[in-house]
Order: C-alpha cells, then structure tokens, then sequence
C-alpha cells in the first residue's frame, strides 16, 4: 500500500486517458465536399471512364486533405479485383550506378502508369520461398530481377495467386514467365575480343570478391574465355575486392603474372586496378591494356582515357510498357525480350 495514499489517488485521477481519433472515411469526405460516396471514389482513384468536372475534383482533393483521408488500398483491390501492386525484389547486391539508373526509370515508370511499387526484401530466400512470400501481397505484376531463380513451380503459384505478369530478368527463360533476356557473357566476349585486336594475348578478368556479384561476373569470365577459344590466347581469373589494399597487394605481384591486359569486370573495378598498377609503375597501356565496362562519365576524364564496354539497355520505360501490356492481357503467350547488346569503345588505356 502506498505510504500517500491521497497522493496517489489524485495522481491516477488526472492521468489522462488517450483518446482514439476516428479514421476519417469517404463518407466524411462526401459530406465535407457536398458529393456523393461514388464521386469521391472516382476522384481519388483518378477513374477516367467518369467525366467529373475540375472545380467538384478540386472541391473533393481539399476535403480529403483537410481530414487526412486517403483511400483504403485493400478495399480498392477488392472492387477492382486485383492490386495495382507491381512488385520488384530489392536488389542486395551493388549492382552499379548504369543498373540503378535503369531500375528508377521503371520505378518512375511504373508509378505514371498508375502502379503502386513495393520492393520486397528477399535476402536468404530461395525461388519457391521467395514466391510464396511474394504471392501473400497479391501483386498485380511481379518483375524479379534476377537475383532470386524463380522455378515454373514459383511462376505458377503467383499467378494463381492474381498475378497477371511474371517477368524475370537474367540469362535464362522461366517456363510460365515473360523474359528479359540479359546475357551477360556478351560483355566479357566483346571486351576480351577487343583486347585480342590490340594485339593482347595474355589476359586477365577480374572477379569480384564482394558478395553477390558473382551473378555477373560468373558470365562475363565464361564470355571471356569463350572469345578466346582457338586463339592461343591466355584466360587469367583474378579475384580483386574492391579496396585499395587489395588492388595494391594484385599491382604488386603482376609482373610476375606476365600478363598484358586486363577485362576489369567494369568500369569502378577498372578505375581501381588502373591507379594501382600505374602507382606499381606499370605502363598503361604500354605494358599492360585496361578495359572496363558501363561507360561511365568518370573514366572518360581519367588519364589515359579508359577503354570500355558499353551496354546498350532497354530503358526502363520500356519494361513498364511491357508489364502494363501483360497485366491487361495475362493470357498471351511467354515472350522473351533481349535487354541489352553490348559493345566495345576504344580509348586511350587499350
């Protein structure tokens, strides 16, 4: 027992009690506006198949504002039959500043569209896991981007979850889903076919050693070697993490590698080796060629100039025309679409 007990007591009496507020609806914003439910309905979910004038839009916009009120997404779904989610797997690896650029132009897209983009986290997930977490948002459209194998069995699921469009993004086909071819193996086999022409026969090709980037580079070495099949020539793999000490640790041993030129698995992979063979006093590209890929601004400003490969991708507005297409005609037949091509630029470094 409290040793104050008339203390106490006043304490508890005025403690104050919190109040719920009330979620405002659409029948508040009806009444606020002087409009019908259906009204507010077709101007806050843009309905263009409703002609509704702009002074009784604008009127309907300021009393959903001033009560805070925006439309209940589970509801809408459920008149409309679907969601307008288009789901896109957050990507967790650095997948570089051309990827990102084409990533936000679908998002951007996507959204003038009418779509609403959620990414979804599916670090650690298998095809089939990551497909039965996906499939509990009922996303209208799925583009998975490659870092997660989607199985036809994950394919199916979706759409009998109320997916219209499966998309996937990679080097091979799913059965069931639309695919966007991007073969990376091109990359390395015109990089590597570059550097044969300048005369370059011993070559190394950068592997990344961060997690997740060897979906990429797994490719374009395989395209590398490939380029060089019946040549005579050498085919290098080079683990590099993308660190100054690990650049300087690879500069200082390369003489010994007797190598002539390298494919650096990019451009910022590139960047770095060059700086580091340069600072070991290796000549580039007198003792040793350099070549990068995604021509980026900054290897152009660089001294010498740096050799690349440039990936001509779909834009992303594109792939928004093409999930748009698919969502309202889900019954057509799996199409695949190459993404991107991929050629050589010769500069000073090579």
């Amino acid at each position: 027992m409290s040793p104050f007990p008339e203390q106490s007591a006043a304490h508890s009496a005025v403690r104050p009690v919190p109040v719920e507020r009330p979620v405002p609806t659409s029948a508040d914003v009806a009444r606020l506006a002087g409009v019908s439910r259906a009204t507010v309905s077709y101007v806050l979910n843009n309905t263009s198949a409703v002609r509704i004038s702009e002074p009784t839009r604008r009127k309907v916009r300021e009393a959903a504002e001033r009560l805070g009120y925006v439309p209940h997404a589970a509801a809408r779904s459920l008149r409309a039959g679907h969601t307008g989610i288009v789901l896109l797997p957050a990507a967790h690896v650095p997948v570089g500043p051309l990827y990102s650029a084409f990533f936000n132009e679908l998002q951007w897209a996507l959204r003038r569209l009418g779509y609403t983009v959620v990414q979804y986290g599916s670090l650690g997930m298998d095809g089939d896991t990551a497909a039965r977490a996906w499939a509990e948002l009922r996303p209208v459209a799925v583009v998975s981007l490659g870092e997660i194998a989607l199985t036809p069995q994950g394919v199916d699921l979706l759409k009998r979850s109320g997916a219209r469009a499966v998309i996937t993004l990679g080097p091979h086909r799913v059965a069931g889903a639309h695919a966007l071819v991007m073969d990376q193996r091109e990359i390395g086999s015109t990089a590597v076919a570059h550097l044969l022409g300048r005369g370059r026969t011993r070559i190394g090709v950068v592997m990344p050693e961060e997690p997740g980037l060897d979906l990429f580079a797994d490719p374009r070495l395989a395209g590398a070697r490939t380029a060089a099949e019946g040549t005579g020539a050498r085919i290098e793999p080079l683990p590099l993490a993308y660190e100054e000490e690990s650049a300087a640790a690879l500069a200082a041993r390369w003489r010994a590698l007797g190598l002539d030129a390298v494919f650096a698995y990019n451009d910022e992979y590139a960047m770095l080796l060059m700086r580091a063979l340069q600072d070991e006093g290796i000549g580039v590209p007198e003792e040793t060629a350099v070549i990068g890929a995604d021509d980026l601004l900054l290897g152009r400003l660089l001294r010498p100039r740096l050799s690349t490969v440039r990936i001509d991708m779909v834009t992303g507005q594109r792939l928004a025309e093409l999930v748009h297409r698919v969502v309202r005609d889900p019954d057509g037949e799996p199409e695949r679409h190459d993404l991107m091509g991929a050629r050589a630029v010769h500069r000073e470094s090579t």
